[in-house]
């Protein structure tokens, strides 16, 4: 496989290229919503109108012909910024640089079909692997969409890396795990720090198993009958199964010898020769996990080194487990051989530590991770001296990564790493934030300096809109969840506090607009480290940000993948 077009040198000129960027613009996503009106935020960034931002971003950024004394204002600011005042007087000309600062402006990444040809070769060579199991028949257009998608990838580095086992990193419920195991019929081991999840995902594969051995079941029922059916000269056979046999394990209650069946069916064997019926059990017996609230992380302290679950001897092995890039992986699965490391939207540092793993670990040909919850992210050069925001104690942080931005002490803040979350393209189609529970707290952080001298609480105030009745009645729970004394203020004196900056409430919206503009960019410098890292190993042969998903169904659709030399 021929390695990666994009060259280091390049690497290191888009990541310049979106410092620069975010060096006039990075304040606008660190400012923090809860003091927008304290601090007046607004009149300290901003020297146009609301509605001129709101306007500007609802019409697209693409506004070609733009009048002349737009352009001669241009050499008097930098991405739209005066550089006397340092505020936005360009809305235009910050949305236009904002495009081509993202992902796809710069044209950094490879897409899912492109990694897939350079895989395979030719479109025969990986011609075997192909569709058994339909995943939204049991999860939901989201994760089906992830879930397929990734594993396809997946399927293809092992079979380019020649290598049969795939170790999945914060494999929560183990969707992934599971398809992969099911689907392709590779050796999976997910790895999770919750043992709530692992026994889950545990239990999940079993009725899967299930299933699987009753599609196979009645493909085989169904292929036999339709033999005979065109050949009149075979003698049919009546079949007598025993008693609700067939029932039974479409129901889910099958013996033990069924959970533990081969699944490496041929690839006719699908759920095609069932009805609809069987499709409504298997939702049916599928549907408690489904429903399943997520778990807590479990600190590593409370961990023991390894936890298994029962009936590991299957193809799908979950392990209980905190890691980090210093895990020992050989301690935590004695049959490893060489595998494929991946995460589907791993945490925080998790993606960082994902990296750090393959390439320190001779046992891993390959790797490809989607992260998520860039604000959990630690960062090494915090002015602050704050790492992680997470309750665990990490032994290297997720951002900087690679050398180069280690070397220049980058630093984004976790303001800004929550604003990359956000999701422009949901938002551009109207799928917007929830801006009054916003507004509220805001505007109650004004109450808080105004009447309560602990307003700088660490103290948090909580989901308290999502039961609020009225704002009266927000701003009264939310005081008592800080434990300050309500009595204090009547309810006419916290409405008036509502009344007075409502008319200022769009100010917020085009604030916030302006932070989901600038996320892509901020995400865009996050996975270039991380490209960067991959790019900087001597035994990394192939490396790319490719996007897997569709980011309206999962806006973090981005994939880091590396090869590595002795796999391509």
């Amino acid at each position: 496989m021929k390695s990666s077009c994009r060259s280091l040198t390049e690497i290191h000129r888009w990541i310049d290229e979106v410092k620069r960027f975010l060096s006039v613009t990075l304040a606008i996503a660190n400012a923090h919503t809860v003091e927008f009106y304290t601090h007046d935020v607004w009149k300290r960034f901003i020297a146009v109108t609301p509605q001129e931002v709101l306007a500007a971003v609802s019409s697209g950024s693409e506004q070609e012909g733009e009048p002349e004394h737009k352009q001669k204002e241009h050499s008097r600011t930098t991405f739209g910024f005066c550089i006397h005042s340092n505020r936005l007087v360009d809305i235009h000309e910050l949305l236009v640089a904002a495009k081509a600062q993202s992902l796809p402006g710069l044209g950094v990444c490879v897409s899912r079909d492109e990694l897939l040809q350079s895989l395979r070769g030719s479109e025969s060579e990986c011609a075997e692997i192909a569709d058994k199991l339909e995943p939204d028949e049991f999860m939901n257009s989201k994760k089906s969409h992830e879930v397929q998608c990734m594993s396809k990838v997946v399927a293809c580095l092992a079979q380019h890396c020649g290598v049969k086992q795939v170790i999945d990193v914060g494999s929560g419920k183990g969707y992934l795990s599971s398809f992969l195991s099911l689907q392709y019929g590779l050796q999976v081991f997910g790895i999770d720090s919750s043992s709530i999840n692992t026994h889950g995902a545990q239990e999940r594969n079993r009725k899967l198993k299930k299933f699987s051995r009753a599609y196979q079941k009645h493909s085989k029922a169904a292929r036999t009958q339709a033999e005979a059916q065109s050949s009149p000269q075979t003698e049919t056979v009546e079949r007598k199964p025993g008693p609700n046999r067939d029932r039974d394990a479409l129901a889910g209650s099958g013996s033990q010898q069924d959970v533990g069946a081969s699944v490496d069916a041929p690839a006719a064997e699908t759920q095609s020769a069932l009805g609809p019926e069987a499709g409504e059990l298997f939702l049916s017996a599928l549907s408690a996990d489904v429903i399943q609230p997520p778990s807590p992380r479990v600190p590593p302290s409370q961990l023991s080194a390894r936890s298994r679950g029962e009936g590991a001897d299957g193809v799908f092995s979950p392990l209980t487990s905190y890691v980090t890039s210093e895990t020992e992986l050989r301690d935590l699965i004695t049959e490893l051989e060489e595998a494929v490391m991946v995460g589907l939207h791993t945490c925080g540092d998790l993606a960082a530590s994902t990296l750090r793993m393959f390439v320190a670990k001779p046992e891993l040909s390959a790797v490809c991770g989607v992260g998520c919850c860039y604000h959990l992210l630690s960062e090494e050069f915090n002015p602050n001296g704050q790492g992680s925001t997470s309750d665990y104690v990490c032994t290297a942080c997720g951002f900087p990564l690679s050398q180069y931005l280690r070397d220049q002490s980058c630093f984004c803040g976790r303001n800004a790493r929550m604003s990359a979350c956000l999701a422009l393209e949901r938002v551009s189609l109207g799928q917007g934030i929830q801006m009054e529970s916003l507004f509220y707290r805001a505007v109650l952080h004004v109450i808080l300096r105004d009447h309560y001298s602990s307003y700088k609480s660490e103290k948090r105030v909580g989901n308290v809109y999502s039961k609020a009745k009225s704002f009266v009645d927000y701003v009264r729970r939310a005081l008592h969840r800080l434990e300050l004394d309500d009595s204090k203020l009547c309810d006419s004196d916290i409405q008036s506090y509502h009344d007075a900056y409502e008319a200022r409430m769009d100010e917020m919206h085009a604030f916030n607009m302006l932070k989901v503009t600038l996320a892509p960019c901020i995400e865009g410098l996050i996975l270039l480290d991380r490209l960067c890292y991959l790019k900087e190993q001597e035994d990394v042969s192939f490396s790319a940000l490719v996007q897997l998903f569709d980011p309206l169904l999962s806006p973090r659709c981005y994939a880091v993948v590396g090869l590595k030399s002795h796999s391509t």
